[in-house]
């Protein structure tokens, strides 16, 4: 899969995908984020979460370049405890996972209440789909001739949401991307730059890469909300007014002297 982003059409899925994610991880809040996966994107640059992690299965690739530290761990054994982190970003990690179901329940594991996923994958109902299928096809009879990398397990859109339902994970939002044909000369890619912008409108499923964000649900859970307390106004007693105004006359005293004549 590194390999294949550096051809034209990974390139221009790279793009579209860097995109998504720097639009979507500015919004998440938290202390802790983890990149599980293909450290060639940069899917947390643009977080502001301030720990982050890049993770992947395999130790070569990981060069710092993507996200510091580099991490080497197990995808269905992550080295996180329980409730720990805020944001998981899985850019194709699924497709790629040999076990994706306990790759998601190990996700589910590490989130804490409210914490966001964020998932990429492969579109199976795209041309770059059905021209992937096809491929499979032509190598049992000898002919290698795949244009995705070859170790890409589809896992359908719909499919993905049904398994995080199960997971008491709610679905906040998806898209679908990159529409071209599945062509690797850079000419033809730009040739067919219109119908990204026609794919959006009129054929948005059939993208060749899908995009979606989900957040962690706990029942029975309530969120702690501040509670502000108000003040009581304080009662002010009246002040009696020294000088009113009024003058008092004083009063006068009358000594009376009697005189013996």
């Amino acid at each position: 899969m590194a390999l294949w982003l550096q051809t034209p059409a990974g390139q221009y899925l790279a793009q579209w995908e860097s995109a998504q994610f720097d639009r979507v991880v500015s919004d998440v809040f938290g202390y802790h984020g983890l990149q599980l996966g293909l450290p060639q994107l940069s899917c947390l640059r643009n977080s502001r979460i301030r720990h982050c992690w890049v993770a992947q299965d395999h130790v070569n690739g990981i060069d710092g370049k993507s996200g510091s530290p580099g991490l080497y761990a197990n995808s269905v054994a992550l080295p996180f405890s329980d409730q720990s982190l805020d944001l998981v970003v899985l850019p194709h990690t699924l497709e790629l996972s040999l076990d994706p179901h306990a790759t998601l329940r190990e996700v589910e594991r590490v989130l804490v209440p409210e914490g966001r996923v964020i998932i990429s994958g492969f579109n199976p109902l795209s041309l770059w789909g059905q021209r992937h299928k096809r491929s499979k096809w032509y190598a049992r009879l000898g002919m290698d001739n795949y244009f995705l990398p070859k170790e890409v397990d589809f896992i359908g859109y719909w499919r993905l949401r049904d398994w995080l339902r199960l997971l008491s994970f709610e679905v906040e939002g998806g898209r679908f991307g990159c529409y071209l044909p599945s062509v690797q000369s850079p000419r033809w890619i730009t040739r067919f730059g219109w119908m990204d912008k026609a794919g959006d409108r009129w054929w948005p499923i059939l993208g060749a890469v899908y995009f979606l964000a989900a957040v962690k649900r706990v029942r029975g859970m309530r969120l702690l909300q501040p509670v502000w307390k108000h003040a009581k106004p304080s009662s002010v007693s009246a002040v009696p007014s020294v000088n009113s105004g009024k003058s008092s006359a004083p009063t006068a005293m009358h000594t009376h002297t009697d005189e013996t004549t």
